[in-house]
């Protein structure tokens, strides 16, 4: 057996004691993996090499510690509570909008901060009521909030996957918009009308969005929507414009365009923001993601040092055209069920280059969007243990059967990606 591969297995084997028998957070476990390859390769601890590879990760950690701050003040200010009754209130005759509308609702946190986690635990609390009141079972509103966060942290303007697999080839995070939002919107509204429709059309959705207008009849002050949509519009705006007029306004960067929104959402909500609780709260809900991240740049970083790296990739690049899709079709999502963007960084990285003739933005693209399939993956399945905690399930295994058909969507058309990746890229242009 190749050294290397004793290497690998050694370090994967690290990790997965680190994260299941001593249960440390997966950031931990990444750097305890990355210590016990450095070691067995005779490199000692590496601390120059565990330093670089953290903070090669900086940029990324500053956007979802930005993200989240710009999240928490907008639910905390009541924006969120505005949205979700308009919605209801204005679309009650339309089951499947309604559905689309609510399953977009779901996705945000996630678009914005790359973390299903984080949608489910903002969003997803407020809409699995809703979905619940709607009459849908349980466990498929449960379903439908996990499935609505991987769609979000698959969606664009952040891609953690995409972001950490662009690191290890050197690609822009640029040029991905249009694959994510092909990779993530039709497949969520479609879960959404399979979860949802059948259930919601039978409701009482009338007395539904009456009771919300009685709500809001009875507020002090009443307000308009758009005073609420202010600050996500002042969001989209500035992350527009430099690219609608890239010599006329310059980009100052997604960590001061989530930074500059929440700001505005201190002034537009219905509730008072204690600023420096809420920020607390942000940095404490993306502490367990910013820590994988900085985990899995370490990680990466010493597989660079050892020359593991390169060996997976030669064997990746050495592997027939068959045998190189059936392995990341297997091997994505199983290793997601230690960390998605663990996956997408340590294998995604290798097989975006064994697939060097295809058109590379759809391939990572692609392989991002398999590896939020990790989320659903027995033992963590983290995004089925949320949305069923949620939606107040006693098993996630529960959830985790209705989001079965979903995930196999999701996993074909991924599929269908990477193999047509040039075709793909051909018509989008």
């Amino acid at each position: 057996m190749d050294k290397e591969l004793l290497l690998f297995i050694l370090m994967v084997g690290s990790f997965m004691i680190s994260c299941f028998a001593l249960k440390l957070p997966s950031g931990m476990g990444m750097v305890i993996a990355a210590v016990v390859g450095a070691l067995a390769g005779g490199f000692g601890v590496p601390v120059k090499q565990l330093v670089e590879g953290s903070m090669s990760m900086l940029d990324t950690v500053l956007v979802i510690a930005a993200a989240m701050v710009f999240m928490k003040c907008i639910q905390n200010s009541g924006a969120l509570d505005d949205i979700n009754s308009a919605i209801i209130r204005k679309f009650h005759r339309f089951p499947a909008l309604l559905l689309l509308c609510l399953m977009v609702v779901v996705m945000f946190p996630g678009m914005i901060t790359g973390s299903s986690t984080a949608a489910i635990i903002s969003a997803g609390v407020l809409v699995c009521p809703i979905l619940i009141e709607m009459g849908i079972p349980k466990a498929k509103a449960g379903a439908f909030i996990a499935l609505g966060g991987m769609f979000g942290a698959t969606a664009p303007p952040v891609n953690m996957a995409v972001m950490a697999i662009g690191s290890g080839i050197d690609i822009p995070y640029s040029g991905f918009e249009l694959p994510l939002i092909l990779l993530s919107f039709p497949l969520a509204f479609v879960t959404a009308i399979f979860l949802g429709y059948r259930d919601a059309k039978k409701s009482d959705l009338a007395a539904m969005a009456q009771k919300y207008e009685v709500a809001r009849q009875n507020e002090e002050h009443p307000r308009s929507l758009w005073i609420s949509l202010i600050p996500l519009i002042v969001m989209v705006v500035l992350m527009v414009l430099p690219n609608i007029f890239p010599q006329q306004v310059p980009s100052v960067g997604m960590t001061v365009i989530f930074l500059i929104s929440a700001i505005v959402s201190l002034f537009t909500g219905k509730r008072r923001v204690n600023v420096l609780q809420t920020t607390r709260e942000a940095i404490d809900s993306s502490l367990p993601v910013m820590g994988i991240l900085m985990g899995v740049g370490a990680f990466i970083e010493v597989m660079t040092l050892t020359g593991l790296k390169g060996y997976v990739v030669v064997s990746c690049l050495s592997l027939p055209d068959t045998l190189l899709y059936v392995a990341i079709l297997v091997t994505i999502p199983l290793f997601g069920a230690i960390s998605s963007l663990g996956s997408a960084s340590l294998l995604g990285v290798p097989f975006v280059l064994a697939l060097i003739s295809s058109d590379q933005i759809i391939v990572t693209a692609a392989i991002a969007s398999l590896a939020s399939i990790g989320e659903l993956v027995p033992p963590t399945a983290l995004a089925g243990i949320f949305g069923a905690e949620v939606a107040g399930v006693d098993r996630y295994s529960k959830v985790l059967r209705k989001c079965l058909i979903p995930a196999l969507l999701i996993i074909v058309v991924s599929m269908l990606f990477i193999i047509f990746a040039n075709p793909i890229a051909s018509i989008l242009g």
